[in-house]
């Protein structure tokens, strides 16, 4: 028997026992449909997480803060207040979740620019503005991202152009209709009025236009400014302050090549921690949320590869009957001349097919549902979130899944496969 002969026969033994094969199938299609939804649950989301670090740009940037000093021992008390250490920024000390944390000083951004690799450092003092307003649609409270030279993913309008004289800001789209700004596009060009309060607690009022809007994103809530903006707002912050106060800085943003290498990356980072800093890509800043998605995926497909190995034991129940009920046929198959090898292919191909089926079926199915679900949430629950599609099909993880499956299902039959090809055929015709 050809193997052309072989897989139309194996397709034609499929169908003999209709409601037997049936049940196994949708034992499988369970498995694949599940494994599919969850496969797009977690290229939908990596690919939203990929565009956005994209759209933030700063790929070629590190965030740098002042490695914190931990305790000699447990329960050996506070540290020795050091007065020379730089806890002010912006005319204010630095806290973060409750407890102080040294400031870098203009010292530190020397060191940091002095580090192989790195080809530029700017400190980032805290800047926080009360409020901001447009015409006579009163005051919002205004929170800026502390983030710099970021590219932003625009609804309207053009990125912020930090060699300006003129203060620019970008807006998110969540501002426009509390500011009474109108559509992202009309909003581009107008004045925004900021309020911020300086040392002593004397408001101070800056202008600025609104040169884009931008989209809303898992990362960044607030408005983005540009160094003029950021400078004139600093200045305004900094008025009154005695000069015995230090200046320190949350953070500074150091920049490294853009076609620097992995390898490289990580001995700038070893670089600065050897010198009592901290350095982290916007990447690493990232890499906990994709292991949390990753790790719910996970556990998720692995629900589904259970639903699978059940399915397989469907499989060899399917296929041992089959062989029971097909004994003289085996032994007149044998008898005519066709080898254990044959008949054993003959059984496999049986079970590959029936996993096709249910693992093809099971895919479409889930490809169609989830399509219309993810489009449907785009609409209503994520429309705030413009770009995410929470399920994405790839057509390579699709595949992937189906011919794991096929495998899973060649795996099952063997033992009944095995069983048929070791039929002696004097017996087998012997057969009631």
């Amino acid at each position: 028997m050809k193997t052309a002969d072989l897989i139309a026969s194996a397709v034609a033994n499929t169908f003999r026992s209709k409601l037997r094969t049936t049940l196994t199938v949708i034992a499988i299609f369970i498995g694949a449909f599940t494994l599919t939804l969850t496969s797009a649950i977690g290229t939908g989301v990596s690919a939203y997480i990929g565009t956005q670090v994209s759209s933030i740009g700063a790929t070629d940037t590190l965030t740098v803060t002042k490695t914190a000093s931990a305790p000699s021992s447990t329960g050996s008390g506070p540290q020795k207040y050091d007065p020379n250490a730089a806890t002010a920024v912006g005319g204010g000390p630095l806290a973060r979740g409750g407890g102080s944390e040294s400031a870098l000083t203009a010292e530190d951004i020397t060191t940091i620019k002095g580090i192989d690799g790195i080809t530029g450092a700017s400190g980032n003092t805290a800047v926080t503005p009360s409020w901001i307003g447009y015409a006579d649609h009163g005051q919002w409270v205004l929170t800026v991202n502390a983030v710099r030279g970021v590219k932003a993913d625009l609804a309207a309008g053009a990125q912020l152009d930090s060699t300006s004289d003129e203060n620019q800001i970008v807006l998110p789209t969540t501002y426009l209709g509390n500011l009474g700004l109108g559509s992202a596009k009309n909003a581009i060009g107008k004045t925004v009025t900021i309020g911020i309060k300086d040392y002593l607690g004397a408001m101070h009022e800056v202008t600025a236009t609104v040169v884009g809007i931008q989209n809303a994103t898992l990362f960044s809530s607030g408005a983005s400014l540009n160094d003029a903006l950021r400078s004139a707002l600093q200045t305004a912050q900094a008025t009154g302050r005695p000069a015995t106060v230090v200046t320190g800085y949350g953070s500074a943003t150091a920049t490294f090549a853009a076609n620097a290498t992995p390898q490289q990356i990580r001995a700038v980072k070893a670089d600065l921690t050897k010198a009592g800093f901290t350095g982290m890509t916007v990447a690493d800043q990232l890499g906990s949320v994709l292991t949390v998605v990753n790790g719910i995926v996970g556990v998720l497909d692995a629900f589904a590869v259970i639903a699978l190995i059940a399915a397989g034991f469907g499989i060899v129940n399917t296929l041992l009957m089959s062989v029971q009920e097909r004994t003289r046929e085996i032994g007149l198959m044998k008898a005519m001349g066709m080898g254990n090898g044959r008949v054993f292919a003959l059984f496999s191909l049986e079970a590959v097919f029936i996993g096709f089926l249910g693992s093809a079926i099971g895919a479409l199915a889930a490809i169609g549902l989830g399509t219309l679900i993810s489009d449907r949430l785009s609409a209503t629950l994520l429309s705030d979130l413009p770009g995410l599609h929470l399920l994405q099909f790839s057509a390579v993880s699709v595949m992937s899944i189906v011919l794991v499956v096929m495998a899973i299902s060649f795996l099952a039959g063997t033992l009944p496969a095995r069983r048929a090809s070791r039929q002696d055929p004097i017996e087998a015709l012997r057969y009631e």
